[in-house]
């Protein structure tokens, strides 16, 4: 289509109201930049008015002191150089018996020279009166504003001149930034207005515009600071340290070996636990299948914290398994054995409800076809129902790895003397204030990631598994023997016992006095759990209250555009938004501190950067879920909606949302549960006023309040349960979906 024919199709009507509502807005907008520049302005100048005013009244009336003076200012950090004299220079004349203390040689030959503004500042100083330069002047090879103070003998009388010269680097760079803004701001409402005007669909259009600028804000930039971090000097050159310093530290390198170690040893554990589980629900006849699903799936929704705790309170160096009663004293939790145990126990779930599926997808006729051919019903499950379920079981090996490698929260409290990235990147960060080396741990990360990643894929798309061709067998034959049935039974029971003791553990440790030394009934660490930690409390809830919604309608927006509509780099787009999923939290936290913690965007201590982040990071859940969903939806439905003449917005609102509710309740749910519970990347954003409970935790965790702890843990799980409970009868159920049965 030509620019001619495009035009075409806008009235001149509408082309003028376009230009008068451009030339509106640009009006607006240059009064906002006007008033903000103004008003910064304004605050340096009186800022550096009330710095030289500070610095005359500090100078020393005694030669020898200034001299002194003067030398502590010179090793003092500054924005500023300055020189006092006593007396008042004369312009073009040497300063002669004047003497004078100066941070910079250059501000003599200022005092002296023939600058007229100099001139007068020295004339209203000794006047008794503070003058500020409109005129700039190079020292040092950087632009200063000049500021002349006054010195005091008596009240009331000038006896010297304080000259400043200040720096306008920072300054200069967020003038220039807030202008760069204001030009953005219009050329964004003229790119909105274009597309209203000009495109054929312009909701469309609107919304892959601002999922566009979501994904490169607050994914690609963050990531792009994060990076460059790594490779920049302070003073801006290019440098290589920092990764040289990574990949030839022991401790670095031990770090990454522990990592993949713990990750490749959980992994493994919690695909075998979740394969069981899977198993016994999906293709046996033992019974309690729904409770056997919501034990499995119980650690999904607690605190990182919780399980670790528990594990401390029973098998910890006071332990009420290993001291009260096994009497054991040299016995240690702490290390790669306790961070295995924990791990698998809270992320075996992921496992299962990735093979649940799977499982029960298979057809059973070929399982029945192999017994037909006289194979044993353990061949049948070796040569038939395992090779089917291999790409399940690769997925979640690869899922469970990704998590064991990005998690923070359990090796912070149980990884003793053991050495994973995640913790050593926040040790970086937080304790020795060396951002770009723990940004390049947290990079790092990423290495065993994309290989499990890479040859998961590879290995998979190299065979078929291919089973339903036609109508698939809609009954599921159980291929256990009785003896087999009871192990598997004695098994998952096993580890639902086990898991009940853990969560039991917590809730026991709210209610004894000190645990492991005194086990007496008591609710003072209940109330002095909710006075401490009442404000976090409420802080965790309100942010991640906020951040649910956002993310949820968001996802599922993104959902149906990259499912239903065709537009020019969309692969890059969906990519953009599925990104986050695939990084450790330590390297968003990381990436969300450097990348807003300058003007114009400070985030850094604000509820608005840990809001986008949760929503940024739980983003990704959500569109696969809605994408998921929409892949079974027959688009007809909505192609009939818009020839009875219903607009995009209409159509998202009442044809595509409510068809959407599972999914769309399911990515509330995970969103509010991800928001309550996370640690890795919020323990960077959180700030005096606003706290988060997991935190908290932790640091009782680490005073060894348990009991404290427990009494937090507990309220977090409590608080979810009931979230989750109220979301799911305020959303409601779709009965367009309800399906009935019927006997034949």
């Amino acid at each position: 289509m030509s620019v001619f024919s495009v035009f075409s199709r806008v009235s001149r009507k509408s082309l003028i109201a376009s230009l008068l509502a451009l030339l509106a807005f640009a009006a607006a907008d240059l009064w906002v930049w006007r008033t903000l520049e103004e008003a910064y302005t304004k605050t340096r100048d009186g800022r550096m008015r009330g710095i030289a005013a500070s610095i005359a009244a500090s100078a020393p009336a005694s030669p020898a002191e200034r001299t002194a003076w003067g030398e502590r200012l010179k090793g003092a950090e500054r924005d500023f150089d300055a020189a006092v004299t006593e007396g008042f220079p004369e312009t073009g004349k040497p300063l002669g018996p004047v003497p004078v203390v100066t941070t910079a040689p250059e501000l003599v030959a200022l005092l002296t020279g023939p600058d007229p503004h100099v001139a007068k500042g020295v004339e209203s100083a000794g006047y008794d009166e503070p003058f500020q330069s409109g005129q700039r002047v190079t020292i040092g090879g950087s632009e200063r504003i000049l500021v002349f103070a006054p010195l005091h003998g008596a009240p009331g009388e000038a006896t010297g001149v304080a000259l400043l010269a200040f720096r306008t680097d920072a300054s200069d760079r967020f003038i220039f930034l807030l202008r760069l803004f204001a030009c953005l701001a219009a050329v964004a409402f003229a790119t909105i207005l274009a597309i209203a005007r000009l495109s054929r669909d312009p909701v469309l259009s609107s919304v892959v515009l601002t999922l566009f600028v979501i994904v490169g804000v607050f994914t690609a930039y963050p990531l792009f600071e994060a990076g460059r971090l790594t490779l920049v000097r302070a003073d801006g050159s290019f440098t290589r340290d920092v990764w040289k310093s990574v990949f030839t530290e022991g401790r670095s390198l031990a770090a990454l070996r522990g990592s993949i170690q713990l990750g490749a040893l959980t992994a493994t554990a919690s695909t075998l636990i979740g394969f069981l589980f899977a198993f016994v629900v999906g293709r046996t006849t033992i019974g309690c299948k729904r409770l056997l699903t919501a034990a499995a799936t119980m650690p999904v929704i607690s605190p990182p914290f919780s399980l670790t705790l528990s594990v401390i309170l029973l098998f910890g160096n006071n332990g009420l398994v290993t001291q009260r009663l096994l009497g054991l004293h040299d016995v240690s939790i702490y290390g790669l054995t306790g961070l295995v145990l924990v791990q698998t126990m809270g992320m075996f779930p992921i496992a299962f409800l990735t093979l649940a599926g799977i499982l029960e997808g298979i057809d059973s006729t070929l399982e029945e076809a192999a017994m037909d051919l006289g194979a044993s019903r353990l061949h049948t499950f070796l040569t038939v129902t395992l090779p089917l379920a291999v790409p399940g079981l690769l997925s979640a090996w690869l899922l469970v790895f990704t998590n064991s490698l990005a998690d923070f929260a359990n090796p912070l409290i149980l990884a003793g003397d053991f050495r994973v990235l995640s913790v050593e990147a926040y040790i970086e960060v937080t304790g020795m204030n060396r951002l770009g080396t723990g940004a390049a741990l947290s990079i790092l990360l990423l290495l065993p990631t994309l290989t499990a990643f890479t040859a998961q894929r590879r290995w998979v798309a190299r065979k078929s598994f291919v089973t339903v061709t036609g109508k698939p067998s809609g009954r599921i034959t159980e291929i256990v023997s009785p003896g087999v049935r009871r192990v598997l039974f004695c098994a998952v029971w096993g580890v639902v016992i086990f898991l009940a003791a853990l969560y039991g553990t917590i809730v026991a440790g709210c209610f004894v006095k000190n645990w492991g030394i005194d086990y007496t009934f008591s609710l003072v660490n209940i109330r002095e759990a909710f006075e401490r930690g009442r404000d976090a409390l409420v802080d965790t809830v309100t942010l991640a209250a906020v951040a649910t919604p956002i993310a949820g309608v968001l996802s599922m927006i993104a959902a149906a555009i990259l499912t239903r509509r065709s537009f020019p780099f969309k692969r890059a787009l969906e990519y953009g938004l599925m990104t986050p999923f695939a990084l450790p939290g330590t390297l968003m936290g990381i990436s969300y501190i450097l990348a807003f913690n300058k003007p114009p965007v400070l985030l850094v201590g604000t509820a608005a950067i840990i809001v986008i982040n949760y929503v940024i990071r739980e983003l990704p859940v959500g569109v696969e879920g809605g994408v998921a969903a929409l892949r079974q939806i027959d688009p007809s439905i909505e192609e009939a909606a818009q020839d009875l003449g219903a607009d995009t917005p209409r159509v998202f609102r009442d044809i595509i949302l409510p068809l959407l509710r599972p999914a769309f309740i399911s990515s509330l749910s995970y969103t509010f549960v991800r928001s309550m519970t996370a640690v890795s990347a919020v323990i960077f954003l959180i700030s005096a006023r606003w706290y988060h409970v997991t935190v908290l935790i932790y640091n009782f965790s680490e005073n060894l309040r348990f009991g404290l702890a427990s009494v937090l843990a507990t309220s977090l799980i409590v608080i979810v349960l009931a979230a989750m409970g109220l979301m799911r009868l305020l959303v409601g159920r779709n009965r367009n979906l309800d399906k009935t049965l019927l006997s034949r």
